[in-house]
């Protein structure tokens, strides 16, 4: 049998029923048939309100061979923007997984990354783009949205609470039978108590969107995993707030305004080694299912401090200009909390046999630097009147 190509080149609209009948007819084909798919799209006036596209000039996709499908649902960007684009390419090579989808908020900037690299990076996942901030979405227009294909297993790296896409997409994981629901919350959610590394059995804020997530999903009686991360970099970021704060000022010989002592240790996680904790619940899905939450970073603390004196050796200067203050003055324009506030993954590191990190932040602060310089971070007109009263004041 031959292959059955489609494709649409042009900027013309095709609604997700259209798109559900079109899957339908091609899933017809006899088992020993292929079929590959193409729908581009152009953007500007005009544009229909969500856009199904795959990047690959052409997937193939044997009806014979059973299917393990993955689906990441990915926020429009910010702290967690690249962890989609990471995962999608941890889970490509991952014998489990044999075809991903990619839900993506429409309200990216599609010229960023890690959005920019979809079409190049991940050749054979199929992206759907909709708008994901819409409080009236439903299961069923999730479903819609993705052509009636259901899923084995879902990311969600978007959904902020227990409303919206966030209850559509606990519903759509629980009408599919997936084998696992796996959340991206946050380690911000924790209620420190002096205790470091926080438990996962610390107490949490229960107004959380994320907390009112993950207890929605657990009451649906989904098999249900939640991992809390920390702050986050990568080569596909779209968020560089945490370590431009260092840099801003040492290659400007200003001050570097540090809360307390600066012993402060903090979890600095490359994404690439986030995806791979999130990938790691396919090591033992029971195991994951049954522990539920993971804390989510680096297993390689690092101290305020000793960020500094990193960046200062990475951008070729021989020290930063540390100025230690009263942490009772608060935070000031520092990324960090004045105070100790970190996780390790040790739970992950035992019940799901994670490795731990591959990155280390001193070997990635090179290119790091490299793509600060051209993203315009030493030439940017700045002030530190903010620093200069905290310092005055502490």
């Amino acid at each position: 049998m031959f292959p059955v190509t489609f494709q649409q080149r042009e900027c013309t609209m095709m609604s997700a029923r259209t798109f559900a009948i079109l899957l339908t007819t091609v899933g017809g084909l006899s088992a020993s048939s292929a079929f590959s798919l193409r729908l581009s799209h152009c953007g500007g006036a005009g544009s229909p309100p969500h856009r199904v596209y795959a990047a690959a000039p052409r997937i193939s996709l044997s009806m014979s061979t059973p299917t393990s499908s993955a689906l990441i649902v990915q926020n429009k960007g910010g702290g967690h923007g690249e962890l989609g684009y990471q995962l999608a390419r941890n889970l490509s090579s991952n014998a489990k997984i044999s075809s991903i989808t990619i839900l993506q908020d429409s309200a990216c900037n599609p010229a960023k990354e890690p959005f920019a690299s979809y079409s190049s990076d991940l050749p054979n996942v199929r992206v759907v783009e909709a708008d994901l901030g819409d409080e009236s979405t439903t299961a069923e227009d999730i479903m819609s949205l993705l052509g009636g294909r259901t899923y084995d297993y879902v990311w969600d790296n978007a959904s902020k609470g227990d409303t919206g896409v966030g209850k559509g997409m606990v519903d759509c994981a629980k009408a599919w039978n997936s084998r696992m629901l796996v959340y991206v919350s946050s380690a911000g959610i924790y209620k420190p108590d002096g205790t470091f590394p926080i438990p996962e059995t610390a107490p949490v804020k229960d107004t959380a969107g994320q907390v009112l997530y993950e207890k929605y999903a657990i009451e649906s009686g989904l098999p249900f995993v939640s991992f809390r991360p920390q702050y986050i970099y990568g080569r596909k970021s779209n968020k560089w707030d945490y370590i431009d704060w260092y840099f801003d000022r040492i290659v400007r010989g200003a001050p570097l305004p540090i809360p307390g002592d600066g012993s402060q240790k903090v979890s600095l996680t490359n994404s690439e080694d986030v995806a791979s904790l999130l990938a790691s619940v396919l090591n033992d899905e029971a195991a994951a299912v049954e522990q539920t939450y993971f804390n989510c970073g680096t297993d390689r603390l690092v101290t305020y401090d000793e960020v500094a004196d990193m960046c200062a050796k990475a951008a070729g200067v021989d020290e930063p200009i540390v100025k230690h203050y009263d942490v009772s003055l608060g935070k000031g324009k520092f990324p960090f909390r004045p105070t100790d506030f970190y996780v390790l993954p040790t739970a992950a590191m035992s019940k799901l046999g994670w490795e731990g990190s591959k990155y280390r932040l001193e070997d990635d602060l090179g290119w790091y630097f490299e793509g600060y310089l051209a993203r315009g971070g030493a030439t940017k007109e700045m002030n530190f009147v903010d620093d200069e009263a905290l310092l005055v004041m502490g």
